[in-house]
């Protein structure tokens, strides 16, 4: 005997049951109703544009109807010092610290200098010995003089031999020869001296000009080496500052002495900092001053423009980036060339 199929299936069962195929019918359309509404609704929020998204940061205004933007970076004025030794060995002193105003000639730390001090001692003392051979070669000179004297006074009074006078001649040219080395000597001691005097100045490393010291990176007891790139410590004059735009060199031709050119600090963009020319430096260069950012090339080649500026009512420090925006005076200066004949 063969099973019902209706008991197997619920749902035929309910379509062939006489008092619930009405019930069924409304409970499918119920059913198919709602997914046709969820499928609606589906449809409609993929149609729907995404909102537009609004900047973190509002991006600077461009005040200049056509203008050039470049990347800067902050220095001090007159660019940064970057102080090295002239000379390798231990850090005995360190006489300055971040921030300190500097004067031109002040020490600013000092590499261990008891051995050149020691040679200065030496030097001295042995152009102290070449001194007192000098001396005794002026006497000499003086007591040869003084025998030449005598034998041709004796010789005059045919007192003396003639043979007696020629000796004591030579006697007094070799002495006045003497005398003309050990001066020679001497000075040479003196220079000597002087030699030791500059090396151990040398181990005194000073400010090479008036600044503010932006950066220390030597502690005492450490060895600074001559041949390490990087610097012991940096200097610059933060009263007025300067900035270095990378302008990239498919915009270096439209660049123009003596153009209006605003920057912005990343960040506070509401602040435009007016700038002031000073020169534009004639080598295309490879960019190096990178700023992160996705889109950057990194094999961009730039045209430097160096601007100037005082320092504004909020800080700006030395290697800081700024949006720069140079006015483009090219197209009323003419960079068209008079003898091109473009095609008709």
């Amino acid at each position: 005997m063969k099973p019902d199929s209706t008991l197997q299936n619920p749902l035929l069962f309910l379509l062939t049951m006489p008092k619930r195929s009405s019930l069924a019918v409304i409970f499918v359309g119920i059913l198919a109703l709602a997914g046709i509404i969820q499928i609606t609704k589906l449809v409609t929020r993929l149609r729907k544009p995404d909102p537009i998204s609004q900047p973190i940061v509002t991006p600077p205004q461009n005040p200049f109807p056509i203008s050039i933007g470049a990347r800067g970076l902050v220095e001090s004025l007159d660019e940064n010092i970057r102080i090295a030794p002239a000379i390798s060995g231990r850090i005995d002193k360190v006489f300055v610290k971040v921030g300190s105003r500097v004067q031109k000639g002040d020490p600013l730390f000092e590499i261990d200098a008891r051995e050149a001090a020691s040679n200065v001692v030496l030097e001295e003392k042995q152009l102290e010995v070449l001194a007192a051979r000098l001396k005794e070669a002026e006497v000499l000179v003086e007591d040869r003089q003084k025998q030449v004297t005598r034998s041709n006074t004796l010789l005059e009074r045919k007192a003396g031999s003639e043979d007696l006078a020629e000796r004591n001649q030579f006697a007094l040219l070799a002495a006045k020869t003497a005398l003309s080395s050990a001066l020679a000597n001497y000075h040479h001691g003196i220079a000597m001296v002087e030699k030791a005097k500059v090396t151990l100045d040398i181990h005194t490393v000073r400010a090479p000009r008036n600044a503010r010291v932006l950066q220390v990176s030597i502690r005492e007891g450490e060895f600074a080496n001559t041949a390490t790139e990087s610097s012991l410590m940096l200097l610059g004059d933060t009263d007025r500052l300067q900035i270095r735009a990378d302008v990239d060199e498919d915009s270096a031709s439209r660049i123009r002495a003596n153009v209006p050119a605003v920057a912005y600090l990343k960040g506070m963009r509401s602040a435009p900092i007016p700038l002031e020319f000073v020169r534009i430096e004639p080598y295309i260069l490879p960019k190096r001053s990178l700023t992160g950012e996705s889109t950057e090339r990194v094999d961009t080649r730039v045209l430097q423009v160096i601007f100037q500026f005082s320092p504004p009512a909020f800080p700006v420090y030395p290697g800081q980036q700024m949006d720069v925006f140079i006015e483009d005076q090219s197209a009323a200066s003419g960079t068209q060339n008079p003898n091109l004949v473009l095609p008709k």
